[in-house]
């Protein structure tokens, strides 16, 4: 156990989606997992193990925001043994060709602070995806035939943001949607030797202001959770 999860050893899985929302979380282990069990509920984080195709698998919620992921992350890899973490959650277009439904492979993620920005100082660290997971989402994707985009993300420590200069900077540079935790997953995992990779769904677009109703997300989410299970075992 530690501070924040309530596991007992061998409760977590080497491999561990992480969706933002617990109740996200306990839907998809409901949904995608055989055997799935309640192995956390501290501070009503809940997170579950089960079954995946024989193979061993987590999924336990992040929170909202990359101070509340580094928590999870950390704890998750440090003591609990964690090798694969895949964020799978919703984004914010911010160019016209990314739509809404669209899937988007994080390989960079842009960020103007995260929690790991004290260990490295005036270094600009470019946090990015594995590769090999990365590859598999987008083989993944396309034999089910949803529509994807590789590239690069921003990562918001902020949900209410009043700087539409910098969005105006982002999308002039291709930057393909925002989010919230993405940079510090690829942080923290680098820092210990562990694989992550973000799979995200576009529910909103910031330069058409369309947004995907709250009916539709779920199935929309579903596609995620398969995109990211089949990377983590090609």
């Amino acid at each position: 156990m530690t501070v924040h999860i309530g596991a007992q050893p061998g409760d977590i899985a080497p491999t561990v989606l992480m969706p933002g929302d617990p109740y996200r979380a306990r839907w998809a282990a409901e949904t995608f997992l055989k055997d799935a069990r309640l192995v956390n509920e501290v501070r009503g984080m809940l997170g579950y193990t089960g079954t995946w195709n024989g193979n061993p698998v987590t999924i336990h919620g992040s929170g909202m925001g990359m101070p509340s992921l580094s928590i999870y992350a950390n704890e998750l890899i440090r003591d609990y043994g964690a090798k694969t973490l895949i964020r799978v959650g919703s984004a914010g277009a911010m160019q016209d060709h990314v739509k809404i439904r669209d899937v988007v492979l994080a390989q960079t993620a842009t960020t103007l602070s995260t929690p790991s920005a004290g260990i490295f100082r005036e270094l600009n660290f470019a946090p990015c995806a594995d590769f090999g997971l990365l590859a598999a989402a987008h083989r993944v994707a396309g034999d089910k035939g949803i529509t994807t985009h590789v590239g690069n993300i921003y990562s918001s420590d902020v949900f209410y943001d009043e700087r539409p200069d910098l969005t105006e900077i982002m999308t002039r540079h291709g930057v393909l949607c925002v989010e919230m935790e993405a940079a510090e997953l690829y942080n923290v995992c680098a820092r210990h030797g562990a694989r992550a990779l973000a799979v995200l769904t576009i529910s909103d677009h910031l330069i058409t202001h369309e947004a995907l109703p709250s009916s539709e997300r779920e199935r929309s989410f579903g596609e995620m959770i398969e995109i990211a299970l089949g990377a983590a075992f090609a």
